[in-house]
């Protein structure tokens, strides 16, 4: 049943993740009518949220953009950093979000922020459980119980969803202040607005599917749990 379910989560995953590929390379197409660049939005929105301290730079890959909290930079792959497109510029200001939501506090940032060394540790736990199960079959009840190890993959399984769901309203916000202020400062026509809208909505796709993945899982070993104890 397990293998069913990760096979069907990571189909949609699958399926989400290439409709996003899709739209970033049909809007990525499309000239801004500004144009401005990915980097030049970026900062702009930057010292207009006051924000200073934050460097703008360049990484490799594709869709790799993020905003990293510990040296304070905006990581933008080439396609957002040099593009002059509403794909580039949605990208650019959601990234730039993140930072406007670190500068302020935001309460999910600092939660979820809070959350990462303990996510850290449940994934290194989960595995190590895992590998256990996998190849000490024959001698693993004796060294730890069944429903010992299924309440050890609960506990993690529990601390990874919630981890999960907590970057949900982080995600929809930084597009809602992405989408609010290249709105305002006049970089997207309205067209350019729902082409920037609809990327965003596709990304945030994949945040929901692996929450609704995460749950789904724990849920699964929880009736393992309650199925082994009336053994």
């Amino acid at each position: 049943m397990l293998i069913v379910i990760t096979l069907g989560i990571m189909l949609l995953s699958w399926i989400v993740s290439s409709r996003l590929k899709n739209k970033f390379r049909k809007y990525s197409q499309m000239g801004l009518s500004s144009n401005f660049t990915g980097r030049e939005i970026a900062e702009m929105m930057l010292r207009d949220n006051g924000i200073y301290d934050v460097k703008v730079i360049s990484v490799d890959g594709e869709l790799t953009d993020h905003y990293n909290p510990v040296n304070r930079t905006v990581n933008l792959s080439p396609d957002v950093y040099h593009g002059r497109s509403a794909a580039a510029a949605a990208v650019s200001a959601h990234e730039c979000g993140h930072a406007v939501q670190h500068a302020t506090a935001y309460s999910f940032l600092e939660f979820r922020s809070a959350m990462v060394p303990v996510q850290n540790i449940s994934s290194t736990v989960i595995n190590v459980v895992f590998m256990m199960m996998m190849f000490g079959a024959f001698f693993f009840k004796s060294i730890l119980p069944l429903q010992t190890a299924l309440l050890i993959i609960i506990a993690c399984y529990s601390i990874m969803t919630l981890f999960a769901f907590v970057t949900l309203p982080v995600e929809f916000d930084a597009s809602k202040r992405a989408l609010a202020w290249i709105d305002k400062r006049g970089i997207v026509t309205s067209k350019e607005h729902e082409m920037a809208k609809d990327a965003l909505n596709t990304a945030a796709l994949t945040y929901v599917i692996a929450a609704l993945g995460a749950l789904v899982t724990l849920l699964y070993f929880v009736l393992q749990y309650l199925g082994a104890s009336r053994e």
